[in-house]
């Protein structure tokens, strides 16, 4: 505890009387002196007496406690300081900081880390430094140092640190670093399907000497990979197909340079979504029927399907000897529709369709287009179990189920078969139920066929529990196969109706190959730290199903997922580093990323001093590279003098206390005062007297 004395006054009157009054006395004053006047000094003395009575000073004692002055130790955890070695230097500092600074009685160190939470996009060490001295004077502060890469996002003008002590910089990577990055220019958001989107990009070379084109791996949906060179510092534009709606995960990968610091951002992911500018449908129905409403007014309802309708009114075999010229039909254009433009649609439907009209090459025709990638769905009508059935034609390669010439005339509830519990068209419908048979009303009529092969899915059964809704693929197209004609019955209400909206519009986008409804998949979602894999499956495994997980640093681990039903297992799992997770199965690979693979964290992973400079100049601060294995010399210095210099770091001592305790002490007493006023008084008039 320290003791400090002060001259204080506690004037009677304002200092704007007791101004005036006292300016008066001394001209009065000077003038008894200019003139010699008897009696002089002690008018003098009584003048002076009657203004320190006015004024009343006192000597103020001060009880002191001295104020130990804040230094601040921020330590940058962010992702990019865990590259060549800067880890262990960062400790290193810390510890030799905390070492010295215990040195000084009078200072008070605070260490705090900034870890970039939740997903490290950014470095921000002075919000940090900004929160810890938030309760802390700015004349209290006597320093900071901030240990970092120098790659810091959020360093604020110089002149807001005024006042508020030097800033020291403690670089942890080396000056000779050198680095390989991608840098994506421009990446479409989303695509039309059957065209290519062109993406552009870059790949810089930092350090790295040149050595020509720098081969580029292009990926797409986990499939095939191919090569493209790219000149570093030059653009590069990537056409991407789109082959299917939904999104295209296309990762790019630049081949590691040698000595690089990280080979993370070496790798860029872009998703583009898939939109099909019009979904052209092909809807034939072999003759009005009541359910023909039922598909028509299904595709309709989309505004994005174009529907092509056509009712076979009048069927070749019908001849009642009308002049052809007095049919007011229009004739089927079976030349353009199956071979001119059958690569146009998307789907084709047959509804209620019996062999008529197209000639053998047409059906060969729709085969192959199917297995090109079409989509095609028969929903069966009563001539489906005759000989002018469709599985008569080169269609039986590719349709999944065979008619067995039998019909069943029975009142039935349709169901969906266990393996339909796992397939994204039939689980989970509206009305299902787990424990018992599905509130949904009754159909009566269904032909009878068995699945062709084990490719045939038989999702939903019917009357006997034959097959009723078969799915299958055929070459790269997808085929569905409905044996009832019965489905508008639900769209009716009867019996309480069925989920008829909700299962053609599942069949029509499986159909198209909608990624969502693929009944084998895998996927990653990523949010804030955490990664969520879930998987999709047909068949229901037979033991735990793992995934193998590659995180940015390329380090791969396995993961069991859980089983949750319905076809789908879950894992979820934490993820400490930001960019680029791969997930695979085995067959499928999936990607997820932490943050943004492009954040101004890895955009830039080399060594700066440049973008802290302003701030360490303006404060009188140093940067020094812990590389360089310099012992750390830190020193107090008064606030006036310098900060830093070579080989050292000073920190400012502001000598700041606290007031325990005050005692005021009046320099004359009121008695005494009164004492000397009238002594003065008496004497100053005898003196006159005389």
């Amino acid at each position: 505890m320290n003791l400090a004395m002060n001259l204080a006054f506690a004037p009677l009157l304002p200092w704007l009387v007791l101004g005036p009054l006292i300016a008066l006395a001394v001209l009065a004053l000077v003038a008894a002196f200019a003139g010699n006047g008897r009696g002089r000094w002690w008018r003098l003395v009584l003048l002076s007496g009657i203004a320190l009575a006015l004024i009343q000073p006192s000597i103020v004692r001060e009880q002191r406690d001295p104020v130990k002055d804040v230094a601040v130790v921020v330590v940058d955890r962010s992702p990019s300081q865990h590259f060549a070695g800067r880890t262990e230097r960062t400790e290193q500092a810390v510890a030799a900081l905390k070492s010295e600074l215990a040195r000084f009685p009078d200072l008070e160190t605070r260490v705090v880390e900034s870890d970039n939470s939740p997903v490290g996009e950014e470095t921000d060490l002075f919000s940090v430094r900004a929160d810890t001295l938030s309760d802390v004077p700015r004349n209290r502060v006597a320093g900071t140092f901030l240990i970092t890469d120098g790659e810091v996002h959020d360093v604020p003008k110089p002149a807001s640190l005024a006042g508020q002590g030097p800033v020291h910089v403690l670089l942890t990577g080396t000056r000779d670093e050198r680095d390989r990055r991608i840098e994506v220019i421009d990446a479409p958001g989303y695509g039309i399907v059957g065209n290519k989107v062109t993406v552009k990009l870059r790949v810089t070379d930092a350090n790295i000497p040149a050595a020509g084109a720098v081969p580029l791996k292009i990926t797409q949906d986990a499939g095939a990979t191919r090569t493209v060179m790219a000149q570093p510092g030059e653009e590069v534009a990537v056409d991407i197909p789109i082959d299917h709606g939904g999104p295209s995960t296309v990762e790019m990968e630049a081949a590691p340079a040698e000595g690089e610091l990280t080979q993370t951002n070496n790798r860029a992911v872009v998703v583009i979504n898939g939109v099909r500018e019009r979904l052209r449908v092909l809807l034939i129905s072999g003759e009005p029927h009541a359910g023909e409403r039922t598909w028509r007014n299904l595709l309709k309802s989309d505004p994005s399907v174009d529907l092509v309708h056509f009712t076979i009114l009048r069927p070749p075999e019908k001849n009642d000897g009308t002049p052809f010229n007095e049919l007011s039909l229009i004739a089927f254009p079976i030349a353009e529709l199956f071979d001119v433009r059958l690569h146009e649609f998307d789907l084709i439907i047959f509804d209620h369709y019996q062999q008529m009209l197209l000639l053998p090459e047409y059906y060969q025709n729709l085969a192959n287009y199917v297995r090109k990638g079409g989509a095609l769905l028969e929903a069966s009508g009563p001539g489906f179990e005759g000989s002018a059935s469709l599985f008569h034609t080169a269609l039986r390669d590719v349709l999944p189920g065979a008619p067995t010439g039998r019909e069943i005339d029975l009142p039935f509830q349709p169901k969906v078969t266990e393996l339909g519990e796992r397939h994204p068209v039939t689980t989970a419908l509206p009305g299902d139920s787990d424990n018992g048979p599905p509130g949904w009303g009754s159909w009566f009529r269904q032909g009878e066929v068995s699945a062709v092969d084990s490719g045939s899915n038989v999702v939903m059964t019917g009357a006997e529990n034959k097959p009723l809704l078969l799915l299958a693929h055929a070459g790269d197209g997808r085929v569905a196969q409905l044996a009832s004609d019965q489905i508008w019955l639900w769209s009716r209400g009867f019996e309480g109706g069925g989920p008829q909206a909700e299962l053609l519009r599942r069949l029509a986008h499986w159909l198209m190959k909608e990624p969502e409804l693929d009944e084998n998949q895998l996927t990653a979602s990523a949010k804030s730290r955490q990664i969520t894999i879930t998987r999709r499956a047909l068949r229901k495994p037979t033991e735990p199903v793992a995934v193998s997980v590659t995180d940015p640093n390329g380090v791969t681990r396995q993961v069991t997922l859980d089983e949750g039903g319905h076809g789908v297992a879950k894992a979820t799992i934490p993820a400490d580093a930001i960019g680029l997770y791969k997930v695979n199965d085995g067959v499928k690979s999936a990607f997820a990323v932490i943050g943004s693979i492009d954040t101004p964290e890895l955009r830039d992973v080399l060594t700066t001093e440049s973008r802290l400079e302003p701030v360490v100049t303006a404060t009188g601060g140093t940067t020094s590279w812990l590389a360089d294995g310099d012992r750390l010399d830190i020193r107090r210095v008064d606030a006036d003098g310098p900060t830093g210099g070579r080989g050292w770091m000073g920190l400012r001592r502001n000598g700041q206390y606290m007031v325990r305790g005050v005692s005021e002490t009046p320099l004359l007493p009121v008695a005494l005062l009164l004492i000397v006023l009238g002594g003065t008084l008496g004497l100053a008039w005898f003196r006159e007297g005389r």
